[in-house]
C-alpha cells in the first residue's frame, strides 16, 4: 500500500483560508532538501506570495547517511500578507527518513502536518536515528496528522520507464515531493519543467525523469484529494508596489550592493577572498560579474586577501575583502594597516556561530566586539549591519561610500541567517541612487613658505579625509606604510605630540561620519519598553512588537544600522523610555555599547541557538518586561 494515515482521523493543513503557512523540507543532506526549497522558494515568488526562507544545513560536507548530524532542512514563511520571518512553528513538516523526522518533529506545531517517506523508516535508519521503536507505530505521531507515503517506491515506479538505476532513480524522490508540495499549494509547475530541462540539458533522461517524480507528486495530491486525505491551500499573491520583483539571498545582494557602490563612485573593484562559510558565495557571486569591472582573487590565505585589497584600493580600486569571524581575526592587523595608511576598504563579515570554528553553517551575532573593538591601538572603525537579504543591497552601496568619503575601512556585518536566506527583492530603479565620482589628487596641494607647491599627502578636507593619490601620479610621489606618518607630510614620525594629533584625528574622522538619524521602526519616541536590535533580528522583534501592541502594550521597536559610530540622536532617544531591552544572538554585546556610550540600563535578551529568534521568544520577552 502506497500510503497510510496515522494521528488525527483527517490529514488537512492546522489551517484555514490562512494568510500565512510554515513549510520545512527535511531530510539527509544527500537527499536535495535545499534544492527542494529554492525552487519551491521560485514557485512561491512566481505565485505573487510574500515569503522569507531559512536554509538550515549540517558543518559536515557529507556526514553518514541517515545519522542525526547529517540532517538538513529548509524553512520556508510564505502568504498573501507581510512576512518578515521564516516563521516561528512549522504548519507542515516533510521529513524524509527517521532522522530527519527526530530532529524536526520538536518545532512542530501541534496538530501540525507530518509527510513522511515510509520507504525509509527502516530498522537501520531507525537505529541510526536512535529510535527504539518506529516512530510511525508507537504513538509518537499521535498528535499530529501525518500523511505516511512510501515516496521512494512511487518514485521509482514514476521513472521507471527512462532505465536509471535504483540509486540514481531515488535521487529524484526530492522532486516527487516537490510534486506534491506543488499542489497543496497551487502552484504552477511549468517554470519546474523549464528549470529541469534547463539543467540537465546535456542529459536529457535525467531532466525526463525529474520531471515525471514531480509530475507524480502532484498527481498523487490531485488522487488523494479526491478520497479526502489532503485539502488544497489556495494563496492569492500580496498586495505590492508595481515593479521588478526577484527572490534575493544575503549573499547574492551584498554582491550586487557593493558591484553597485563601486560603479556609483565610477571605481573598478578588486576582491580579495579566501574560501570560508558562509562567507564564500560572495566570492562566487563577484566571479560572475566581471563585466562590471569586477576583478576577483582567491588568495591562499586570509591576510594575502585582505592585504591584497588594500593594495588594490592605494592603486586606486575600491579593494573588498570577506570573511566570518575566525577569518576576521585573522585579518585584524591588516584592518589596522589599512585604518594606518587612511585607504578605504569594505570588509564584509558573515557571522557564523563562534568561537572558533564553533557553529560553521548556523547563525549568531557574536563578532560585533570584534568589529567595533578588535584590533590592536585605537583603530577606530565605521560598523554597518544588514537587516535582511534586501537590506544588504543598500548597506553595501552605504558602505562603500562611507569609505571612500572618509578614506577608512568600513566593516559590513550579515550573518549565516542573511547570507543563506531569502526574500523577495524590488530590484530599485538605479537612477534613484547618487553618483558620486571619486576625485583623486592630480597635483600640489599646499604651498611652502617661499610659495612653492608642496604635497602633503595627510590634509584633511572638511570630512577628516586625507586626499587619495594614485601610486605614479607625476610629483605626488609619497611614504604608505603601518608606521606613524607626519600629520601633514606623511614622513614616519616618532614624535609623541605628533602620535596624540594623528590617533585624535583619526578618531575625530570616524566619530564624525554623518548620519541619518535613529527612527523608531514601531511605536512611538518614548513610552515604557523599547525593544532595540540590530542586524537579522530584524523580523522577529517587528512582528513580536506589533502583536504586543495590538494587545495594547506600551512597547516600541528600534533597529539600529549603523553600530559605530552610533546615530547622534539615539541616546536622547533610549532614554525617553523606562525600559530597553536588546535582543541579540550573542551574550549580549550591543548592550554593552549602549551602557557604555549611554549609560542607560540597558537589559539583554540573549540566544546563542546557532537558530534566529522566534516572535513567541521575544513576545514572552517583552510580557515579562512590563509585567
Amino acid at each position: 500500500m502506497a500510503s497510510t494515515a496515522a494521528g488525527n482521523p483527517d490529514t488537512t493543513l492546522p489551517v484555514s483560508n490562512p494568510e500565512a503557512v510554515v513549510v520545512r523540507f527535511a531530510g539527509d543532506s544527500g537527499d536535495g532538501m535545499q534544492l527542494t526549497g529554492g525552487q519551491f522558494t521560485l514557485s512561491t515568488a512566481l505565485a505573487g506570495n510574500d515569503l522569507a526562507t531559512f536554509p538550515d544545513f549540517p558543518a559536515e560536507i557529507r556526514a553518514p547517511q541517515g545519522t542525526l548530524f547529517g540532517v538538513s532542512a529548509f524553512q520556508i514563511n510564505f502568504g498573501s500578507t507581510e512576512v518578515d520571518t521564516a516563521g516561528d512553528a512549522p504548519d507542515v513538516l516533510v521529513a524524509m527518513n527517521p532522522a530527519a523526522l527526530k530532529v524536526n518533529l520538536p518545532q512542530l506545531k501541534p496538530t501540525g502536518l507530518v509527510i513522511v517517506d515510509t520507504g525509509e523508516f527502516t530498522k537501520r535508519n531507525l537505529d541510526k536515528a536512535h529510535y527504539e521503536t518506529n516512530p510511525l507505530e508507537d504513538g509518537t505521531l499521535a498528535p499530529y496528522d501525518v500523511l505516511a507515503l512510501n515516496i521512494s517506491e512511487m518514485t521509482l515506479e514514476a521513472v521507471k520507464p527512462f532505465g536509471l538505476g535504483k540509486k540514481e532513480a531515488l535521487r529524484c524522490k526530492n522532486m516527487w515531493t516537490l510534486g506534491l508540495a506543488l499542489w497543496m499549494f497551487d502552484r504552477d509547475r511549468k517554470p519546474l519543467h523549464d528549470w529541469l530541462k534547463g539543467k540537465f540539458a546535456k542529459l536529457p533522461e535525467i531532466a525526463d525523469a525529474n520531471i515525471a517524480a514531480l509530475d507524480a507528486g502532484h498527481a498523487y495530491g490531485e488522487t488523494a484529494e479526491l478520497a479526502g486525505p489532503l485539502q488544497q491551500v489556495h494563496m492569492d499573491p500580496v498586495p505590492s508596489k508595481p515593479g521588478l520583483y526577484r527572490t534575493i539571498t544575503g549573499s547574492e545582494a551584498v554582491a550586487l550592493g557593493l558591484v553597485a557602490g563601486a560603479r556609483l563612485l565610477r571605481l573598478p573593484m578588486f576582491f580579495g577572498g579566501y574560501p570560508i562559510t558562509p562567507a564564500s558565495a560572495i566570492l562566487h557571486h563577484l566571479a560572475k560579474l566581471k563585466e562590471f569591472n569586477v576583478t576577483t582573487f582567491q588568495a591562499e590565505d586570509e591576510i594575502a586577501a585582505i592585504c591584497s585589497a588594500i593594495g588594490a584600493s592605494w592603486a586606486g580600486s575600491l579593494g573588498v575583502t570577506s570573511s566570518s569571524g575566525p577569518g576576521i581575526a585573522l585579518k585584524g592587523e591588516a584592518m589596522g594597516l589599512a585604518i594606518m595608511t587612511e585607504l578605504p576598504l569594505v570588509i564584509v563579515n558573515s557571522q557564523r556561530g563562534g568561537p572558533s570554528t564553533g557553529l560553521p553553517t548556523k547563525t549568531e551575532q557574536s563578532d560585533l566586539y570584534q568589529a567595533v573593538y578588535g584590533r590592536n591601538g585605537d583603530a577606530p572603525m565605521p560598523v554597518i549591519a544588514a537587516r535582511s537579504p534586501g537590506d544588504v543591497f543598500e548597506c553595501a552601496i552605504e558602505a562603500c561610500r562611507i569609505a571612500v568619503d572618509y578614506m577608512t575601512p568600513v566593516m559590513l556585518l550579515t550573518d549565516g541567517y542573511i547570507a543563506n536566506a531569502s526574500e523577495p527583492w524590488k530590484v530599485p530603479d538605479p537612477e534613484s541612487f547618487e553618483r558620486a565620482p571619486v576625485e583623486f589628487l592630480t597635483e600640489k596641494n599646499a604651498v611652502d613658505a617661499e610659495g612653492n607647491p608642496v604635497l602633503l599627502p595627510y590634509k584633511r578636507d572638511e570630512k577628516g579625509a586625507r586626499p587619495w593619490i594614485k601610486p605614479g601620479t607625476p610629483g605626488l610621489m609619497h611614504r604608505i606604510g603601518g608606521i606613524e606618518k607626519d600629520a601633514l607630510t606623511g614622513n614616519i614620525s616618532y614624535d609623541p605630540d605628533n602620535h596624540q594629533v594623528m590617533t585624535d584625528a583619526r578618531h575625530d574622522k570616524v566619530s564624525g561620519v554623518s548620519l541619518p538619524d535613529q527612527e523608531v521602526e514601531v511605536g512611538e519616541a518614548g513610552g515604557k519598553l523599547a525593544l532595540v536590535g540590530w542586524g537579522s533580528t530584524f523580523g522577529p522583534i517587528h512582528q513580536a512588537v506589533r502583536r504586543a501592541r495590538k494587545k495594547g502594550l506600551d512597547v516600541s521597536h528600534i533597529h539600529v544600522r549603523h553600530l559605530w559610530p552610533l546615530p547622534g540622536n539615539l541616546g536622547e532617544l533610549l532614554k525617553g523610555y523606562d525600559k530597553v531591552l536588546v535582543p541579540e544572538m550573542n551574550a549580549g554585546q550591543f548592550k554593552t555599547v549602549l551602557r557604555d556610550q549611554y549609560l542607560v540600563d540597558a537589559q539583554p535578551v540573549t540566544k546563542t541557538t546557532g537558530q534566529p529568534f522566534t516572535i513567541a521568544e521575544l513576545e514572552a520577552a517583552i510580557e515579562e518586561a512590563l509585567g
